[in-house]
């Protein structure tokens, strides 16, 4: 059964973009070596999903870039969630039409390595409360923001979770991956 990792940058206080929505803060930290790694992140899912908000800036920048990032971005297939969308139109990418835990859950049955989510932390939010987050791959970077959108809100249960990988990066990036344990597993 493949799983869902979320891949997230976030500042060491928790925040996913600054209140003003920015997310320019990213890039101070991020190096050769810490591009290859989410390139390898991004190259191993066999499906990108995400929310609206994420697919129309995603849609928009990917397909003419000749960043490293680019390739994976536009050939690995993406499933859009979206109440409001009727059509999609980026390459290799559909819309979902079931709800999201039935949808995630039909996709879980495939064959295949790992679904990837893309935050938006909306998106994220959701998938966290659900319940439909395997793993978390939080790319923790060495700025406070002080306010912002938080990786996790409104989360009514608490998730408890295994370390099962660290690497920090030379720039003072580190990335933190943790899996979900299930009420069995965190007895």
């Amino acid at each position: 059964m493949r799983k869902v990792v979320l891949k997230m940058d976030v500042s060491l206080d928790g925040f996913v973009n600054a209140r003003d929505g920015s997310v320019d803060w990213i890039f101070d930290s991020v190096d050769d070596e810490l591009k290859a790694c989410i390139v390898d992140i991004l190259s191993q899912a066999d499906v990108h999903i995400m929310g609206r908000v994420t697919y129309q800036d995603m849609a928009e920048h990917w397909p003419s870039s000749t960043d490293e990032y680019a390739p994976p971005m536009n050939e690995i297939p993406k499933v859009v969630f979206s109440k409001t969308l009727t059509e999609v139109s980026w390459k290799h990418s559909r819309l979902a039409n079931r709800d999201i835990a039935d949808e995630i859950s039909m996709m879980k049955q495939q064959p295949g390595s790992y679904i990837l989510a893309h935050g938006g932390a909306d998106f994220a939010q959701s998938l966290s409360r659900l319940g439909l987050i395997d793993e978390y791959r939080l790319i923790v970077h060495p700025v406070v923001l002080g306010d912002g959108m938080p990786v996790f809100k409104n989360i009514a249960d608490s998730i408890k979770l295994k370390l099962t990988d660290t690497k920090v990066f030379n720039t003072g990036a580190i990335l933190l991956t943790y899996q979900t344990l299930r009420n069995k597993e965190s007895k």
